[in-house]
């Protein structure tokens, strides 16, 4: 049979189909593909991840004076640099997992990266106790503030990096002095974020949510294992049992009751804020030698893979073929800029800009609803201790892997699909 031009390239188009279609339906390859996208446009010099690039990689970052004078807003939301401490410290259980599966060098180094990373946004304040946001152009001015949402990540992926024990004797120590100067400065202030003046604090992690209650402990039972300082010790026993909040809960039932929606808008599930707590639950559960609060965490981690199973079916409503448009240039929300001298002005300023940013860019709300929340419920299943339940959602998860479009979105938000794989992948091999 003779083969035309036109044959053959018909034919080989279909094989090319054919493989794409392979790749999406088989999770290692699209988990190998989400890994390969992060570190080909998100990790920046610094070893920070960002928030987010143009398709090719694309992304101006903040000046010096930019970030002196609080532009877009003094908070730094909404800008590329807006999440360094809180992407940076989640992406390092993916990172670790990953490492400790090959135990290849280029994946150990990738884990230094990141850790560095994080040593970095602690390192480049006068003022004790604060984790910035990410790096200007410079690679040192920053933000004023950061938040709760930076900070608890940023103590969790330093604690996995210990865990490794690929740090150096030198590094080690080093780390460990960083912990106990922010996590004491943190205590000092009564559990509130240090931010840079005029400022002062912002956020923090002594109240009775959900959203509040696994940070507190997380931190205090951390420092102990880490640090070996019985203050930490009774500090987290004390913190357990405190009562507070409108339901009068102690924080050990907060945390049995498992994932609220506690916090933010009203009515919206936001697995991706919500998923840090969850994550340091799950370090709390693997810690902890008491036998009733273990059980009480591992209660509340299974209540809260429940409620995060039913953001799943989400990404499915993301159609590739027609996403809306992307507003890269972020600077024209400064049409909204004015002083921001007090953290309420600062929150005004970036409502307004949102309201105003969700009009010039579409595809926003649409990756955060269709990816982000899809993508952060889906580790949040696989925090769950049980294997065999793992197991029995893993479908759910890998459609969830398998439908985005990874190479098209542009925002970083859907690294967590990274490390629910790994969570998954442990639980099916086991």
């Amino acid at each position: 049979m003779t083969v035309t031009r036109r044959r053959f390239l018909a034919a080989a188009s279909a094989f090319v189909a054919a493989g794409r279609s392979r790749a999406a339906a088989d999770p290692a390859a699209r988990a190998e593909a989400l890994h390969a996208e992060i570190w080909r446009r998100f990790i920046d010099p610094h070893g920070v991840l960002i928030d987010f690039t143009a398709p090719d990689g694309t992304v101006s970052i903040p000046t010096p004076g930019e970030c002196r004078l609080g532009k877009p807003n003094a908070l730094g939301w909404w800008s590329p640099i807006e999440n360094g401490g809180f992407f940076n410290g989640l992406y390092l259980e993916a990172a670790v997992h990953r490492w400790r599966a090959s135990k290849a060098e280029a994946d150990a180094a990738k884990v230094r990266r990141l850790a560095a990373g994080l040593m970095r946004l602690a390192s480049v304040s006068d003022v004790r106790g604060f984790i910035a946001r990410g790096f200007a152009t410079d690679g040192r001015a920053h933000y004023a503030m950061g938040s709760d949402d930076q900070t608890l990540p940023w103590f969790l992926g330093l604690w996995r990096y210990l865990e490794t024990g690929l740090a150096s004797a030198d590094e080690r120590a080093a780390i460990v002095a960083k912990l106990v100067e922010t996590a004491d400065e943190i205590r000092r202030r009564g559990w509130q974020m240090p931010a840079e003046p005029p400022f002062g604090v912002r956020g923090g992690f002594a109240g009775f949510l959900y959203y509040q209650a696994p940070r507190l402990l997380f931190v205090a039972r951390m420092m102990h294992a880490v640090t070996g300082d019985a203050s930490w010790d009774a500090a987290y026993r004390t913190a357990l049992h405190e009562r507070g909040g409108p339901e009068n809960l102690s924080r050990l039932e907060l945390c049995g009751r498992g994932l609220v929606y506690d916090h933010g808008s009203p009515g919206r599930r936001h697995s991706w804020t919500a998923s840090n707590c969850v994550a340091v639950q799950r370090a709390l559960w693997e810690m902890e030698t008491d036998a009733d609060v273990r059980s009480a965490y591992a209660r509340g981690l299974e209540r809260s893979a429940g409620v995060a199973m039913e953001s799943l079916p989400l990404a499915q409503e993301l159609d590739p073929a027609a996403l809306p448009p992307f507003e890269a240039d972020w600077r024209k929300l400064n049409d909204l800029w004015e002083p921001q001298p007090t953290i309420a002005k600062a929150t005004e300023v970036a409502a307004a800009q949102s309201t105003l940013l969700n009009r010039l860019s579409p595809r926003r709300g649409v990756e955060h609803r269709f990816v982000r929340e899809p993508a952060a419920a889906a580790w949040i299943v696989t925090l769950a201790p049980d294997a065999a339940t793992l197991r029995a959602r893993a479908p759910a998860v890998e459609r969830v892997l398998a439908h985005l479009p990874i190479e098209q979105l542009v925002y970083s938000q859907f690294f967590p699909l990274e490390c629910a794989w790994h969570r998954l992948r442990l639980a099916v091999s086991g």
